[in-house]
């Protein structure tokens, strides 16, 4: 393992998967945090404490809740193919910093994109902040691809 950690592709790699890893589960504090300051609680067992009149009027749907929850998918729906591409692109042993590159763009747009979202920023920030993350993807993808094609 010590040795792996020696190659600067794949030690930038980890780290910047971890900032978005943490970033991603960050998320789910915020949504109980959401849901408990705007009273909007989702199942019958997370009110059960409270009177029947109580929990009528809690359990229900908040946007702001639900712009946290949104937020959230939308995190599980790219970091997670950004791992997985992110590491068959580092076994294909590109230049650092094309690499750097590619994982600094993908972290910044995410944290970005989780601003303007919870942020409520209007349009188009959240959706060029999502398309500069899928567009880092989509070339480390590419990358790969072009190299197996080519063997």
């Amino acid at each position: 393992m010590l040795d792996l950690m020696q190659d600067e592709v794949l030690t930038a790699f980890s780290t910047y998967a971890l900032i978005v890893i943490l970033k991603m589960m960050f998320m789910a504090p915020l949504t109980i945090f959401y849901r408990f300051r705007k009273g909007s609680f989702a199942t019958e067992e997370d009110v059960a404490y409270k009177s029947a009149e109580e929990r009528k009027k809690l359990l229900r749907t908040h946007p702001d809740v639900e712009r946290v929850r949104r937020c959230h998918l939308n995190d599980l729906e790219n970091v997670v193919p950004f791992v997985l591409v992110g590491l068959f692109y580092v076994v294909s042993e590109p230049q650092l910093p094309a690499a750097l590159l590619h994982f600094r763009i993908f972290a910044a747009s995410r944290i970005f994109h989780t601003i303007s979202y919870i942020g409520a920023f209007p349009q188009p920030c959240r959706g060029l902040s999502f398309l500069a993350g899928f567009a880092a993807t989509v070339s480390m993808a590419y990358n790969v691809l072009s190299k197996v094609f080519t063997l």
